[in-house]
Parts: C-alpha cells; structure tokens; sequence
C-alpha cells in the first residue's frame, strides 16, 4: 500500500505553473474535472484553462466530487477508489466481491449516499447494494433486466430524495425507478422518435441506449439518452414536456449524451460524448436552449470523455 500511496502522490502533483492552458470554455469560466477512457486520465482543469493535476485510470463511466473535498471515481469496470482532498486513497472497492467470484461483474454507477453508505449498481448480477466503508453488503435490491448484458444492463443510476431508484437501463432503452424492495414503481421507455436505430458511437449513430437520470425538484425526471443524442424532461406521466436534439444549438451536434444536471438557476448542463473535436464536451443551457457555456479539452482528454464534475 505504501508503495502505491508513493505513486499515486507522485502521478497527482500538481503540473508545472508555466504549462500552457490546454482547455476552452465559452461563457463564464469554471473548474472542471473530468475523465476520459481514451486517454485513460481523471484531470481537474482550472478556470484558466490549465491542467492542476492529472491521475492514470482504466475504464470509466461514473465519478462524484463528495462534500469534503474527496474524488469518488473508478478505475476500470469493478474497482471504486476514494481519494481525500490531497489525491491519496483512503477507500476502495471491488465488485468481485460479496457472491461476484466466478461471475462476470461491471459497474457503471455508484453514489455516496448521506448515511455514509455507499451504493454500487451491478451489471451481470443485475442488483444494486449498499455497503458500509468495511465492504459488507447493508442492502440488496434486485433490478428488473429484460435483455441482459454484463457490460450494459445499466449505466448511471441515483437514489432519490425519496428514497427509490432511479436506473438507466441501456441495453433495455428504459428508465425504470425502484422501491427498496425492488419492485418498479416507474419507468419511461426511451423513444426513438420514429428513425430506425443505427450502429456506432458517434454523432453519426443513433438509439435508445439511455445512460442517465435523474429526479428533479418539481418531480419530473431528466434523462441523458446515450446515442439519442437528447436531453429530456419527462413528467411522472410520461409526457415529453422539454427537450434538446441533436441540431437544437447552433453550430454544436450532439452525440453520446451521457450525465445530465438541472442547476439552481434553471439551466441544464450536460456531457456531450464522442462528438469529435469540433464540438464541445460539456455544456450549459438556459430553458430557452440558449448556450452560455461550454467546455472543450482534446489535448488532455480525448473523444471518450463521459463524465465531469463543474465547481
């Protein structure tokens, strides 16, 4: 463990003051940290545009920044790695654990919850559990999988304020919110607006392979499509009531829309996946679909950048 700790400080010191700002961002400025499995980098970018500190990584399709300053963050499809507010690790986890031996296991989702907990959604196993910081399994709630897939029964899921699940089934095309017990109180089957599906991952490609939601303040739920490449706002009865598609903003397309965030203010920000290097990674717009940030960053990360944290 020492040795590792003596690593990871190394690869995590802060870059050099004079490197040059290699991000750009349109609007009012912000500190971005943000991952890609392309380049296999965690990095925070600084207002300025410049790199502050970088981490090697694998695979990674989930990432929070927690009240005291710490990076929840995975490295690769079973390992969940907590770092404190100085980049060492103090946590981690491994979803081969607690029954998962012999049996193939992703995680796409994790939260820390207020209670301390910490709840991981398993693909393959098709479950979501909470656990306590010594690994130990506290709470085990089964999901509902019609077409199943180690690698993409889901992809990002949150507990609400309430206390249910809100799950992005992508393989499925569905949004399906649980009761602890496991049982579907709510789903939104993700439309494809009537164009047939198409492969790839880019703007090019299109489907109903969900990759996020979540439960807002007035009770709708706000959905990142995956290569639906949208944004919608969904009502408890299904109804379509706002939107952004794919050629809705002047001069940016729209690809792997992945996590999605309704701000204090009103306005809806989002990550803007495989888009390729003529459009922005992360942006921000008003209810009106008026643009007034964004962020762009191909020198640190790549076209596989998937989730991001804006302070």
């Amino acid at each position: 463990m020492r040795t590792l700790l003596i690593a990871l400080v190394l690869l995590t010191a802060p870059v050099h003051a004079e490197a040059p700002p290699t991000a750009v961002q349109t609007g009012t400025p912000h500190r971005v940290i943000a991952a890609d499995s392309s380049k296999k980098t965690l990095a925070s970018i600084a207002p300025d545009g410049r790199v502050e500190w970088r981490l090697p990584i694998g695979a990674i399709h989930d990432l929070h920044l927690l009240p005291d300053g710490h990076i929840l963050y995975q490295d690769g499809w079973t390992r969940i790695v907590e770092l404190d507010a100085r980049r060492r690790p103090i946590w981690d986890y491994n979803a081969k654990r607690n029954g998962n031996a012999g049996r193939t296991v992703e995680v796409h989702a994790f939260e820390r919850l207020p209670d301390g907990m910490t709840m991981i959604v398993e693909s393959g196993p098709a479950r979501i559990i909470e656990i306590d910081r010594e690994g130990s399994v506290m709470r085990e709630v089964p999901l509902t999988v019609t077409t199943r897939s180690a690698h993409s029964d889901t992809r990002n899921a949150r507990k609400t304020t309430a206390g249910t699940y809100l799950v992005a089934h992508e393989k499925d095309g569905v949004v399906r919110e649980y009761d602890p017990t496991g049982k579907v109180i709510w789903e939104f089957d993700v439309p494809l607006f009537d164009k047939p599906p198409k492969g790839g991952h880019g703007p090019e490609a299109f489907g109903d392979q969900v990759y996020s939601a979540v439960r807002l303040a007035n009770g709708n739920t706000l959905i990142g499509t995956g290569n639906g490449h949208a944004v919608l706002e969904v009502t408890p009865a299904q109804e379509i009531v706002w939107k952004i598609e794919q050629h809705d903003l002047p001069g940016i397309t729209l690809a792997w829309v992945t996590q999605v965030e309704r701000l204090p203010n009103g306005n809806t920000r989002f990550v803007n996946c495989h888009a390729g290097p003529d459009n922005p990674q992360i942006i921000e717009v008003t209810p009106d679909k008026q643009v007034v940030w964004t962020f762009k960053d191909f020198t640190t990360f790549g076209n596989s950048l998937p989730v991001a944290v804006v302070q």
